[in-house]
């Protein structure tokens, strides 16, 4: 397509004609000769040189698009306004491009952005009495207010750039000028068709050909292309999708076709067969935000990457900068999300549980070694509760139910498996058991140290008097779920059968300082005020290592994960891929990790946490499991923990393979001191949507076996224990004792061959680490023989004699 002569005076002359005949400029007095002139000298000598560089650089505002971890897969799409630019003018129909000039400007080609003779005839009309008000505007004029407004940071900006005054006319005008200087003709339509506005939602032609007919602009039928040419004018009023505006719109899909016969464009007859056709509109709206993403369990795993995007400064100093820029900068977002990963966690929360209960299971999956979120369920609906017509039924705790309040079940928008606004998370009970294993290591207490672990211990942290768990007046004296866990043990038994009086002393000698930043540095977080107050005087936090400190399950997933990699936490991250509107990509999305644990440590912590899963440690040391189908189900090394919290009202289990750290934590969100017992291996419980969740997951990845620790934080400085069989037991508490150990005498004697009272024995035997404790048994003498009864005949039958 030709371009239009664009000399100065050309140009110059324009805009002299435009302001005195423009509807806007009405008497000479307003526009004297004086200024007019000085304007042209303007014009020639300074407006014309250079475009501002809004029309050069800047595009219309994007649509974001988020994709699963697999690239293809659609997971939702953020915008201000639904827009995707097309390119290239050829990816547009002839018949869409021909149209919108029959619409809105058939001179388009001929005129050079100002188009004298339509000011004169608007100028003519709109001084009749009467007669309806006529606009000069060209289509490139339209372009100019509405990238000027597009441009806009402030919303009185925008009413500037379209407010009906003769200083913004003219400097539309003059714009205009310059735009078509810059730009072909096809350019300029193409940047109009890419911005212009079509009603319910969409924005641009690409946007508006998917929404009204689901399909590319290229493939638009003359009938189509009249209709969204006809929308422009007033997408309001002309909705074809309501009942009021869709005789309108088609009566002006059928005048604009009409003035396509008169710009030569069609024929009368495709006109008369375009008319006869009646149009089929999809009138779907694109699906916007984290409240209508492509499948509705999605949700929580959408709004955790928006909340992680509003996290990062590097797009914007500011909240309403970061959110402008990802619902208006066009990206395509990878997330972490693997599609069958996700789809397996949200069957297994909602099996046997449906999203009414007041029981939320939730999960969270984190890949190891990269901090990937991998998946985000619960067995709740991620939307907005109408309030017209709700669905939520009444509030779980009774006080707040009093009062009408309803509950956020099924529906909810709130971060039940991340924390923030208000969701401070959940107690995970003995999960948190791991955090005193990894400080005891780092402290080089060995796997086989021992404690004598009492079914209850008083140890020497202060609680409150009126504290059922203290005794002796005020300290805090735990003890364990039930009496057959009391006994010696080391980390390995300990941590698989969950005993509470083997970890709270350890926790005592490590400190419990060094536990809470063991747990801070694998990931923990403290939201609530009670634990930011405990935090501070974190020495006295007895019972931190039983899982009184909140959490959620990404942390805890995370937590366990770091350990799965050998000591590097990586921060969790939504996305892996990040690319602009022009293809570019970001470093953004790359892991963020760094080694805050040791190898050893970690690889020995996890050994440990094979026992409470059903797995054997590299030592085979388990003696009991806490959560044994873990390992028969997944099929795989696994590692883990379960957890409960005084009378149940939490229930919790994390298991991890080499690929997967999953964490599970059943609770009431509304309601924490619920009544509820939360249960573990229940068909309604948190254990079979973990275990499930991993076996699926791992369907088809390789058994990777964890790497064992060295002997060094298995056993330690192993010393032999000296023989004391037979000996009294002062003697055999002395001999112990001066090897290095601590020492308990068994109150269970045993049978042996040693006189009653004296040492038969101890446990362990052999060697053990330096400072571990023995426990010795005491002898209650030979075991007396049983005395053989002479065998005597049945009356009536003889006795039987050899060889018979």
């Amino acid at each position: 397509m030709r371009k239009r002569d664009h000399n100065v005076l050309t140009n110059a002359a324009s805009l002299l004609v435009c302001g005195l005949l423009a509807g806007v400029v009405v008497a000479a007095a307003a526009f004297p000769a004086v200024a007019l002139s000085g304007l042209a000298a303007k014009a020639g000598a300074e407006t014309f040189d250079a475009l501002p560089e809004l029309f050069v650089d800047a595009a219309g505002p994007q649509m974001s698009r988020l994709l699963a971890a697999d690239g293809k897969t659609p997971l939702a799409t953020m915008y201000d306004e639904n827009r995707r630019d097309i390119t290239k003018v050829d990816d547009i129909a002839p018949a869409m491009q021909q149209a919108i000039l029959a619409a809105e400007d058939h001179d388009f080609y001929e005129h050079n952005g100002v188009d004298l003779n339509g000011v004169v005839r608007a100028f003519v009309n709109n001084s009749q009495e009467g007669a309806h008000q006529q606009g000069a505007s060209t289509l490139t004029m339209q372009y100019v207010r509405l990238a000027i407004a597009y441009s806009a940071t402030h919303p009185a900006d925008v009413v500037a750039a379209t407010e009906d005054t003769s200083a913004r006319k003219i400097r539309e005008m003059n714009l205009a000028l310059q735009v078509e200087k810059q730009f072909s003709k096809d350019e300029i339509l193409l940047r109009y068709l890419n911005i212009a506005a079509f009603g319910n939602g969409a924005y641009g032609i690409y946007a508006a050909s998917q929404v009204y007919f689901a399909k590319p602009p290229s493939e638009l039928t003359i009938a189509e292309a009249a209709l969204l040419a006809g929308l422009v004018k007033a997408p309001s009023s002309l909705d074809p999708t309501t009942t009021s505006g869709y005789p309108s719109a088609v009566a002006r899909r059928d005048y604009i076709l009409d003035h396509m016969v008169t710009i030569n464009a069609i024929t009368e007859e495709e006109a008369k067969t375009a008319k006869a056709s009646k149009p089929k509109i999809v009138g779907k709206r694109a699906p916007n935000g984290c409240v209508d993403t492509n499948t509705q369990e999605w949700g929580f795993f959408c709004d955790y990457f928006y909340r992680w995007w509003m996290e990062q400064e590097a797009f914007g100093s500011t909240s309403y900068d970061r959110e402008r820029r990802l619902k208006s900068g066009g990206f395509e977002i990878i997330t972490t999300m693997e599609p069958e990963v996700q789809k397996a966690a949200d069957k297994a929360v909602r099996k046997n549980l449906s999203t009414t209960s007041k029981a939320a299971r939730m999960l969270a999956v984190v890949e190891p070694g990269t901090g990937r979120v991998r998946a985000l369920s619960t067995n709740r609906d991620y939307q907005l509760d109408d309030p017209d017509n709700p669905e939520n039924k009444p509030h779980s705790n009774p006080a707040k139910r009093e009062t009408g309040a309803l509950g956020n079940y099924p529906n909810t928008v709130n971060p039940l498996l991340t924390g923030g606004d208000g969701i401070t998370g959940y107690q995970a009970g003995s999960t948190f058991k791991i955090f005193t294993m990894v400080a005891a290591l780092e402290k080089g207490i060995p796997l086989s140290h021992t404690i004598n672990a009492e079914q209850q211990f008083r140890s020497e942290y202060i609680i409150s008097k009126s504290s059922p768990a203290a005794c002796d007046g005020h300290f805090y004296c735990p003890g364990n779920a039930t009496p057959s866990m009391a006994g010696v043990h080391n980390m390995w038994s300990a941590f698989g059968r969950s005993v509470n009086t083997y970890f709270v002393p350890l926790q005592q000698q490590v400190g419990a300082e060094k536990v809470v930043e063991a747990a801070k540095k694998l990931g923990i977080t403290f939201r609530s005020q009670e634990d930011l107050d405990l935090e501070k005087g974190a020495h006295q936090w007895g019972a931190f290592t039983l899982g009184v400190s909140q959490t959620t399950p990404l942390e805890l997933a995370n937590a366990y994960a770091t350990l799965g990699a050998e000591g590097m936490y990586c921060e969790p991250i939504p996305v892996q891929e990040i690319r602009d509107s022009a293809g570019n990509k970001l470093d953004l999305a790359n892991p963020r990790c760094e080694q805050r644990i040791s190898t050893e440590v970690a690889r020995a912590a996890v050994d440990a946490a094979r026992c409470p899963v059903g797995d054997r440690s590299s030592t085979t040391k388990c003696a009991g499991a806490t959560a044994g189908k873990v390992r028969s189900t997944v099929d795989a090394p696994v590692a883990g923990k379960s957890g409960t919290t005084d009378k149940d009202k939490t229930a919790s289990l994390v298991a991890m393979t080499k690929q997967y750290a999953v964490a599970g934590i059943m609770a009431d969100p509304d309601w924490p001191q619920t009544t509820q017992k939360m249960k573990h291996e229940d068909s309604r419980g948190i254990n079979p949507p973990v275990y499930e969740t991993l076996r699926d997951a791992m369907k088809g990845k390789p058994r990777i076996d964890f790497t064992p620790p060295k002997n060094k934080l298995r056993y330690g400085d192993q010393r032999t224990i000296p023989t004391v069989k037979c000996v009294s037991v002062e003697k055999a508490k002395s001999r112990i004792t001066d090897a290095g150990f601590a020492v308990v005498v068994s109150k269970n004697e045993v049978e042996s061959s040693c006189p009653a009272g004296t040492a038969a024995g101890t446990s362990p035997t052999g060697r053990t680490a330096k400072g571990s404790v023995v426990s010795i048994k005491v002898s209650s003498g030979p075991a007396a023989k049983p005395t053989e009864p002479t065998a005597q005949p049945e009356p009536g039958r003889p006795t039987e004699r050899p060889g018979d």
